[in-house]
């Protein structure tokens, strides 16, 4: 069905990488789960008072809960298709990750409220009433949840939302918490034994697993998270396929929402190029990472000293230096400038985020180091983090 609408109001669907194609993507899921939960959630409530159950009838504003989701969601990716403004020059896109966030904090408050109703119904049982219609009417609803958790994966996985996979989780857990509604009904029927409030537990359990696995998704974006490596690995592949590049570090990538990404980054290239012409690549690389990964790319460029064999040879030694001064440490942008009394040497050093040592002893143990190896050699140490 989804396929079918997309089909007939999104004309561009196969172009997921502009925002008014993914916006509308969002709006017409929105749109659909919104009509599917709302019937979900009057059979549920109707199969509840059928067979005063209380799950069943948790189960059903479960439901009712997932159509303000969906209405959250729907909104959300109409503020993240908004254009660019003067007090938003990036975009809105991070919206469609705060929506994602509303709807996994809402699963987990529906979650906390099956869960305080189930105990009560533990603590104070009451007889459930066994009803065909009740159980046909769960089947039905296990079948329709199913569907909808495929097409939110599908489309989440299309146009890279979150927010569209946290709703599909949600339709996951929806699914399993209806199908453990359906199971403790029959087995209540055929045992005689009241699961009811234990079945709400089993639910609630559910709901809580989805809502918190939602907000991880949603929330890890809007912290900034690690960009993907399969990411990191094409722009590699790209940036070093031009010949006049000879190594790459500093890359940052910047995530203004799904379509709306900017990265940095720093390529070394030989000092002896000429600049007019080597600028003129570099121009090439930007417009090539814009192209085939839709973003917007800036790139500084880093003169090596190639054809310096005394540079090139010092180069080597401090890299060796360096990492026996702690395992893992690298290097670059190294420059050495000779004067009459001493000799400056001039790198970066990456330091990872999970190194024991703060950047300050780092930094004096290398001086140290680099000074015993020559005392006429002066250092000039910037610190860098692996942003990958």
């Amino acid at each position: 069905m989804i396929s079918l609408l997309a089909a007939w109001f999104i004309p561009a669907r196969n172009d997921v990488s502009n925002p008014e194609v993914r916006r509308a993507y969002g709006v017409l899921c929105g749109a659909v789960g919104i009509f599917l939960n709302l019937l979900l959630f009057l059979g549920k409530f109707f199969a509840g008072l059928l067979t005063h159950s209380i799950a069943m009838t948790a189960d059903a504003f479960n439901n009712l809960s997932d159509a303000g989701s969906s209405l959250v969601t729907l909104f959300g990716f109409r503020l993240a298709g908004q254009k660019p403004d003067p007090d938003h020059p990036f975009g809105h896109g991070r919206a469609e990750y705060l929506s994602g966030l509303i709807v996994s904090l809402l699963i987990l408050l529906m979650g906390f409220e099956l869960l305080k109703s189930s105990v009560g119904k533990i603590l104070s049982p009451a007889p459930i009433t066994f009803n065909t219609t009740a159980i046909t009417i769960l089947a039905v609803s296990i079948a329709v949840k199913f569907y909808m958790f495929l097409y939110n994966r599908n489309v989440g996985k299309k146009i890279s939302s979150a927010a569209m996979r946290a709703t599909g989780l949600d339709s996951l857990s929806d699914m399993i918490a209806t199908l453990v509604v359906l199971a403790c009904a029959i087995v209540s029927h055929l045992t005689a034994l009241n699961l009811d409030g234990w079945c709400g537990v089993l639910v609630s359990l559910f709901i809580f697993y989805a809502g918190i696995r939602a907000a991880k998704e949603t929330v890890d974006p809007l912290l900034g998270k690690a960009p993907d490596p399969e990411l990191v690995k094409q722009i590699g592949e790209l940036v070093m396929s031009n010949e006049v590049v000879i190594g790459m570090h500093d890359l940052i990538i910047h995530d203004y929402g799904p379509g709306r990404m900017m990265l940095s980054l720093h390529v070394e290239v030989p000092a002896n190029q000429d600049f007019a012409t080597v600028h003129d690549l570099i121009d090439n690389i930007e417009h090539e990472l814009s192209e085939k990964l839709s973003c917007e790319a800036t790139i500084h460029m880093d003169p090596v000293a190639t054809d310096d064999a005394f540079t090139v040879e010092l180069k080597r030694k401090i890299e060796l230096l360096v990492s026996a001064v702690e395992p893992g440490l690298t290097i670059h942008d190294f420059r050495a400038v000779t004067g009459p009394t001493h000799t400056n040497l001039i790198f970066d050093v990456v330091v990872p985020f999970r190194c024991p040592h703060p950047d300050c002893e780092i930094k004096s143990r290398i001086e140290t180091a680099v000074q015993a190896l020559d005392p006429t050699y002066f250092t000039v140490i910037k610190i860098d983090k692996p942003y990958l």
